[in-house]
């Protein structure tokens, strides 16, 4: 056996001379001899190989699943409004109603989509059933002021989209309030709620 292949065959690797005792020895010229088969007659050094560092190939790799291949279209985005406002009563408006009766008016951009509904929400609670109708009126909404929102909702109750709660003010004409418009006469004393008989002046 050629030494010098069987030191590249030591270098590369094999199994099989990994696993052998391997040899050394200096020749006649002088140049150290690497081998598996010790030679007679000369004086040789057995070498200790360290072990090959082998790895278990894995046996349940994960599956790489593929990104999906839309055939005709991607899925229909999610249906988005691009303004919704309450138009009626204006933000911060005051609006005098002695029926405490208030109509609300709101508007969106683009209108009403199938299946979608107007919510009207006061003083953070739902007034009345949801409906597509973009006017409502409300009724025994007392004097003071109140905080005033629209929600658009689709079949599902699900909220897409809503206005910032705004508020607004509502007032009742009081009778001083009318005594200011109308002061009161002489022959109204007694006859006009706001000019009760015994607001009359003394002659």
């Amino acid at each position: 056996m050629n030494v010098y292949l069987g030191v590249c065959a030591v270098l590369l690797g094999a199994t099989t001379l990994a696993q052998a005792a391997i040899y050394t020895y200096t020749d006649a010229n002088g140049a150290q001899v690497f081998t598996d088969q010790p030679p007679k007659h000369q004086q040789v050094k057995t070498l200790r190989m360290a072990p090959l560092n082998q790895t278990a190939a894995p046996t349940d790799a994960p599956a790489i699943n593929p990104p999906p291949v839309y055939v005709d279209t991607p899925p229909a985005l999610a249906v988005q409004y691009e303004m919704l406002r309450i138009l009626v009563p204006e933000p911060d408006a005051t609006v005098r109603a002695n029926d405490q009766q208030l109509i609300v008016t709101v508007s969106s951009e683009p209108s009403l989509f199938a299946g979608h509904r107007y919510r009207f929400i006061l003083d953070g609670q739902p007034v009345g059933e949801a409906t597509r109708s973009p006017v409502l009126k409300m009724t025994d909404v007392h004097r003071g002021t109140h905080l005033l929102a629209v929600e658009i909702i689709n079949e599902n109750d699900a909220v897409l989209e809503r206005t910032p709660a705004q508020p607004f003010h509502l007032r009742q004409t009081t009778l001083n309030d009318k005594r200011r418009v109308r002061p009161c006469a002489e022959e109204d004393y007694g006859t006009r709620p706001e000019c009760p008989e015994q607001d009359k002046p003394e002659k």
